[in-house]
This record gives C-alpha cells, structure tokens and sequence, in this order.
C-alpha cells in the first residue's frame, strides 16, 4: 500500500515536531511548511493526500489560504487552530474546509479524521448514475431511489435533495448556510427552521435512534455531516 502523504502547514515548531515524532513514518509521508505561501506551493508540487493547515499563519490567514485552494484543488483541509469559537468553524468551514479540529488535540483523534478526510477524496469520484453507499445505507443516483437494507425509503424532493448534497461531500461538515443555500437557494440562507425541520424528517425516515444518529450528526452551533465511518 502507498503511504499517506500529509502536509502540515503550521508555523509552529511544536507541532510539527509532535506530528513528525507520532506519525508513523510506514502509513504516512510527512510535508511541513511554516506559511501559507508555502503551504499553497507545496501543495501544488507534491499533491499531498490530506492537508492540516493553521489558521494562525504569519502571512496569509488559514481561512484565506483555504479559499485559494479550493479555487483549484478539492484535496482534503482539516483545520488545526486554537480558535475555537463557532463564528471561526463557520467561516473556514464555508471557505472550504472539510474538518476542524481544535488545538491541543490528541492523536487518536487527528488520525481518525485524517482516515475520514481520506474516505471522503475517494468518495468525490462518485458521479451522476453511480450507488452511493454507507453501510445499509444506498442512494441510487440514477432513478433516484434511497434504500435502507433491502427496503425503500420514500423521501420528498426536498429530503431527497438535502440526504444527497450530504452525500455528495459525504464526511465533511457542511455549516447551515451552505446546505440552505444549495437546497432551498440564496434566499433561505438564514432560514435554519427550515434545514431543522427537513433533518428531522430524514432522520425519523433513516435512522433507527433519531435521537442517537449514526448517518446524519450535529456539528453543534456549525451545521451537518453525513458520517462515513
């Protein structure tokens, strides 16, 4: 199996160095970079699996450097940052990154995401007229048929379209605003009775403990995740 190239884009020797000691040097490759320039460079050199990039960067903030990239690379972005308010989740969440993990953190954690982040790149390759599947859990694309096991879940064009934006960026937190923007349009960007309502609907259709979800979790004060492991 080929290593796991992960780059690091903190301009603190501390943690790079604790990433350099705990990573095993046999499941990952380790690129570090102490600024966003560089960071944004070596990510187009070297095309690393998962980024893990600061916020607090000396030249360009985390949050800036991850909007350039999404303007060209959809490769994973798990936040490491000391900010942990939900206003600073929100905002490197919607510019683009797909987890947020809040310093000090413990490795057993940072690896489980990173493994989630992973999952998701792979899951970016599924297209229009595939089956996604998570568990017992199926969405066929193409006639636009949810399944539980071996039966039928009958959804509303709206519960439909907001299990499958989900799906699409399966893993990764998407803030409210985004789901209401790309579900029911611009407009309703504010409307979070709506996505509440509509959420516990899926989850009513699809879990069998709404209350304890194992598909559909709560980033809470941040928004939604289709969990994939």
């Amino acid at each position: 199996m080929s290593l796991t190239t992960l780059l690091v884009i903190d301009d603190e020797p501390q943690v790079r160095r604790f990433l350099r000691s705990s990573l095993s040097p046999t499941d990952y490759k380790l690129l570090e970079a102490a600024t966003g320039g560089a960071g944004i460079a070596a990510i187009a050199s070297h095309h690393p699996d998962v980024v893990l990039l600061d916020l607090g960067l000396p030249d360009i903030d985390g949050v800036e450097v991850t909007r350039r990239l999404r303007e060209w690379t959809t490769t994973p972005i798990i936040i490491l940052s000391a900010r942990g308010q939900d206003e600073d989740k929100i905002a490197a969440l919607d510019a683009g990154a797909d987890d947020y993990l809040i310093k000090p953190f413990s490795l057993p954690e940072l690896l489980a995401r990173i493994r989630v982040a992973s999952r998701h790149a792979e899951l970016r390759g599924e297209r229009e007229g595939a089956v996604f599947t998570i568990g017992e859990l199926k969405i066929h694309f193409t006639n636009r048929v949810v399944t539980l096991g071996s039966d039928e879940v009958r959804l509303t064009p709206i519960e439909y379209k907001l299990l499958t934006t989900l799906a699409r960026k399966a893993g990764r937190v998407l803030t409210y605003q985004q789901l209401l923007k790309e579900v029911w349009g611009p407009r309703y960007a504010t409307q979070k009775q709506y996505l509440h309502v509509y959420m516990g609907h899926l989850r009513n259709k699809l879990e069998g403990d709404p209350a304890r979800p194992r598909f559909l979790v709560t980033e809470p004060g941040v928004g939604y995740r289709l969990k994939i492991e």
